[in-house]
């Protein structure tokens, strides 16, 4: 199983994976770590990452970048309008107010959405990193900016849809390089101890991002966090083709902004420069030929002139850090450190401004530019099943405020209230009790303020459904539980009615629990259970797609909060249970005891939820995973066409030179000549009518072209390697002629062959010899314009033969000598030592045999003998 973390920047992207114990960076096809954010539409196919760079000039209007900015936006978003003044290609308002763009694909005008440009892209990192990893990939962790909103970020999920993978979650920038920073360090406070606060400044392409984390040993906090949207390293860019456009046009009377290739060009110098001005402080030159109506411009820029230019964007990078200060409530002394990541944080100037505010050095522990790659494929880990990572739990941040609204009576104004305050926990829950009956809507928006820098508020509208009132007329009931979950989205999750049951109901219900010998439930039951309901942050239940890792710590309060929501038909006093309940152990025994005394009075239901959010219908979302599965079709079918194609082409060129220099003495000359003319032919017809025909006429011609070339080829290939096949017979065969001759001359390492199988031999050696010397006199009568007697493999299947039939014969092994039967030991031992086994007559006229004294009687008690 992968585990995959995605960075999709603005300007480029990073694929990370945990393998191998750590996480590693995948390359693409052309060996580079960073793959562009762009996405090119041409009259046969797409193209998509680092190919499509190099039309970004040439086909302007039909490649996409810097489509970040457009995902899940209308249309008349004033920042929509600000981009679309530095776009080289048309955005289109579409039916829902969204934002189109405007394209030609495969010859026929399109429109197509960001989120399926980014689901284009994803597709292209999908396709690197299954290469890279040599499996298939299908979960994902893709990282956003921390101030998408819910919008924004369920687009990135309905891109991850159609793109066929399954994200796991959609991880805020800054927190994921937080993640990569702290889970490493061994050095962190214990959770007893003070935290150690870190400062992370995120600066790039497009946009700023920063926060303050506080580190303890196994877990991060973000305490705060402050960005800004519209500044990041191409408007530096702009800011100096800018200034540059304005003196060519005084010094070269061309007005370069006039025409999209020369100012896509200029732009694309002025980054170059830019990054060549950090590192040096003199003055850098700008040569560009060319440029316009064949006019080659030259210019130059010091640093100094640079930051001169630059610093109202400055000023806006020192007012995100000072908020980011502000709002994190902390002292210059609080703060550990200052870590940076991001391209333009290698700017001088904005290093400049982060040391001026902090008091600090900028501290690069980490990789500026796959940091936050690097944490997503963390993250990922922790939630994969598969890995083991070291416990590190993450509480990260709301960036704006949501409020719920609701209608209440005509007569009344819709009721509202500030649901989750800005900076609030991530993930979060809280229960809210209505009373109504009928089914009722909830209208979550966001509250405007400074940093907010969207037209639409909105976030979403949820009807609860299949409301009805109580038995006598009165309002039931409703629990609404309303959440955050780990994406940053706000869903509300469930809605149950708690429904009064008649006294009729209740006699019915009491019967049915006296058959089923179960203990009734009362009120106070409902209470106990409500209140055990409400768990801490650390035990709530939890979507498939979140861990303990995103569940926030425990502090004073509860992850799941309740509010009562009431209006003019809420009955007299009736308050939704308290969370506290579910916490004092005494309560619950004196509620377990008045349990048994009381009937059942209410009864739950599970409500209907219908929500209206930013994201397409269903129909419309297959209609788009139907045209990137088309679309990618259509790619393959067009790579393996060019394949094809290239095939036929590095055929013809590889031929034509070999047949006039190796190969010229294997063709005869008539040949060469037909051969010849069939590749020019070939080539011309390359590059006029077989330009664009199908994958199998390009094959076609490439087998006309080998049935001339391949007996060429062929031919030059044997007369190479037939030497050494024979010579490697003629060895086998002396081999064996050795062995053959020792066997005649006696032999002890032979003698034990029978002379039956030794025939064998002589006679296999005999045959392969007359074999041999046959076909190498054939051979060296056949010119070496026609095409061989024997083969290289033949010989080689000869040579096996051989082998095959004497190699058992000669290596059989001798048979082991015959054993003689054991002689009696000790007749043995006297024998070798020349003793008299005469007997013995001693004085008093007994004999005694001297062999027997030295054994002892088997029947004597004082012997031991050992038993095997």
């Amino acid at each position: 199983m992968s585990v995959v973390g995605l960075d999709i920047g603005n300007q480029s992207c990073y694929i990370a994976v945990a393998r191998g114990g750590g996480i590693e960076t995948i390359a693409n096809e052309y060996s580079d770590r960073l793959t562009p954010s762009i996405v090119s539409f041409g009259e046969k196919q797409r193209i998509i990452g680092t190919a499509a760079k190099t039309q970004v000039i040439s086909n302007a209007k039909n490649t996409v970048t810097n489509f970040k900015k457009l995902l899940a936006q209308q249309h008349s978003n004033p920042c929509v309008q600000l981009e679309k003044k530095w776009l080289p290609y048309e955005l289109q308002e579409l039916e829902d107010r969204s934002v189109g763009i405007k394209l030609q694909y495969l010859n026929q005008p399109t429109v197509m959405r960001p989120e399926q440009i980014l689901a284009m892209l994803l597709t292209k990192l999908k396709q690197s990193t299954e290469a890279g990893l040599g499996t298939k990939v299908v979960d994902c962790v893709i990282s956003v900016p921390q101030y998408f909103t819910d919008a924004e970020r369920r687009a990135v999920l309905t891109a991850s849809s159609i793109a066929g993978l399954n994200c796991m979650k959609v991880m805020n920038d800054s927190t994921a390089v937080s993640l990569a920073y702290g889970i490493y360090k061994q050095d962190l406070p214990t959770p007893e101890e003070k935290p150690r606060n870190i400062v992370f400044v995120d600066m790039g392409n497009s946009s700023l991002q920063t926060s303050v984390c506080a580190f303890n040993k196994g877990k991060l906090r973000v305490l705060a966090t402050c960005s800004d949207a519209m500044i990041g390293g191409r408007d530096f860019d702009r800011l100096i083709a800018e200034h540059f456009a304005s003196e060519f046009k005084t010094k070269y009377k061309i007005d370069v902004k006039s025409k999209i290739r020369p100012w896509l060009r200029l732009q694309q110098e002025c980054e170059k420069l830019k990054k060549l001005m950090s590192a040096n402080s003199v003055k850098i030159p700008l040569n560009i030929e060319c440029l316009m109506d064949d006019i080659d411009v030259t210019g130059k820029m010091q640093r100094s002139e640079f930051e001169d230019m630059a610093s109202p964007l400055f000023d806006r990078i020192e007012t995100v850090l000072r908020q980011l200060l502000e709002q994190s409530k902390l002292k210059l002394d609080d703060i550990y450190s200052v870590e940076i990541v991001g391209g333009s944080t290698r700017v001088p100037a904005v290093k400049d401004i982060i040391q001026k505010i902090f008091k600090k050095d900028c501290s690069t522990t980490l990789n500026q530019d796959e940091a936050v790659a690097r944490g997503c494929a963390l993250q990922c880990a922790m939630l994969s099943p598969t890995f083991r990572v070291r416990e590190f739990s993450t509480t990260d941040l709301l960036p704006y405020t949501i409020n719920l609204e609701w209608a209440t009576d005509e007569d009344e104004e819709p009721g509202t209230a500030e649901i989750f305050p800005q900076f609030h926990s991530v993930p979060f829950s809280k229960m809210l009790t209505f009373y109504r009956k009928e089914a009722f809507e909830l209208h979550a928006t966001y509250t405007k303020t400074s940093n907010f820098n969207y037209h639409d508020l909105n976030i979403g509208k949820f009807k609860i459904l299949n409301v009805k009132p109580a038995f006598d007329g009165e309002s039931s009931k409703v629990k609404v539980k309303v959440r955050i979950d780990g994406h940053g989205i706000f869903t509300v999750s469930s809605a149950s009615m708690m429904e009064k049951l008649a006294p009729s109901e209740e006699a019915a219900d009491e019967a049915d629990k006296k058959e089923s010998e179960t203990p009734m439930e009362t009120d106070q039951e409902t209470a106990a259970a409500a209140s055990t309901e409400e768990k801490p942050a650390n035990t709530e239940e939890k979507p498939a797609n979140e861990t303990a890792s995103e569940t926030p710590p425990t502090p004073t309060s509860t992850e799941e909060e309740s509010m009562n929501v009431d209006d003019a038909s809420q009955p007299n006093g009736e308050q939704a249970p308290s969370g506290d309940a579910a916490k004092d152990d005494g309560k619950k025994e004196e509620a377990k005891k008045e349990v048994k005394k009381k009937k059942k009075t209410t009864k739950q239901h599970e409500l209907a939820i219908e929500s209206l959010v930013h994201e397409p219908p269903s129909s419309i979302l297959t209609e788009f995973c139907e045209t990137e599965f088309k679309m990618q079709a259509n790619d393959k079918l067009e790579r393996d066409k060019s394949h094809a194609r290239n095939n036929v082409e590095e055929y013809v060129y590889e031929m034509r030179g070999k047949i006039y220099e190796q190969l010229e003495k294997f063709i005869k000359e008539d040949d060469r000549t037909q051969f010849s003319k069939l590749l020019d032919d070939t080539e011309n017809w390359l590059y006029e009518d077989g330009e664009d025909v199908e994958k199998n006429i390009y094959i076609k011609k490439l087998e006309e072209l080998k049935k001339h070339g391949d007996p060429v080829i062929m031919r030059y290939k044997e007369s190479i390697d037939r030497p050494d096949a024979f010579e490697l017979l003629g060895k086998t065969l002396i081999h064996y002629n050795k062995i053959l001759d020792s066997y005649k001359k006696g032999d002890e390492l032979y003698n034990h062959i029978e002379k039956s199988e030794m025939s064998k031999v002589e006679d296999k050696i005999k045959e392969k010899t007359k074999w041999r010397d046959e076909n190498w006199n054939k051979q060296n009568q056949v010119p070496v314009t026609e095409n061989p007697v024997v083969t290289v493999s033949q010989i080689h299947q000869e040579t096996g033969l051989l082998k095959a039939v004497c190699e058992p014969i000669v290596t059989k092994s001798k048979p082991k000598p015959k054993e003689e039967p054991p002689k009696d030991k000790e007749k043995e031992k006297t024998e070798e030592s020349g003793e008299n086994t005469t007997e013995v007559k001693m004085e008093d006229g007994t004999s005694v045999d001297p062999s027997a004294q030295e054994k002892p009687a088997a029947d004597d008690p004082d012997v031991k003998m050992d038993l095997d």
